[in-house]
């Protein structure tokens, strides 16, 4: 099985509001996975999760404010993905030529 914490762990250890972790997960910014009625995020989403919670205490930006920015950084993977796609084909296409 995967390694996980706890929200109620993660409110300790991180110093955040029990409602800020819930909140993150109604809006659909964080997944977790739910045993015998606890919360539990998986260690690969802590990145996000601190991510979230540094932009939120450390920047004061609200819940919307945060799903925003996480739209449009994602938006940018997606399109920095399809860019390398393109690119490759290109790449592909331009030697096809060269040996004509």
């Amino acid at each position: 099985m995967s390694e996980r914490i706890s929200r109620e762990e993660l409110v300790k250890i991180y110093n955040i509001e029990i409602t800020f972790f819930d909140e993150l997960v109604d809006s659909g910014l964080l997944k977790i996975q739910m045993e015998n009625e606890i919360r539990y995020l998986m260690y690969e989403d802590l990145p996000s999760f601190e991510r979230f919670a540094n932009w939120h205490y450390d920047l004061e930006i609200n819940l919307p404010g945060l799903e925003v920015i996480h739209d449009m950084l994602q938006k940018m993977e997606d399109l920095k993905q399809r860019n390398r796609e393109l690119m490759n084909k290109l790449s592909a296409m331009s030697g096809e030529y060269e040996d004509i």
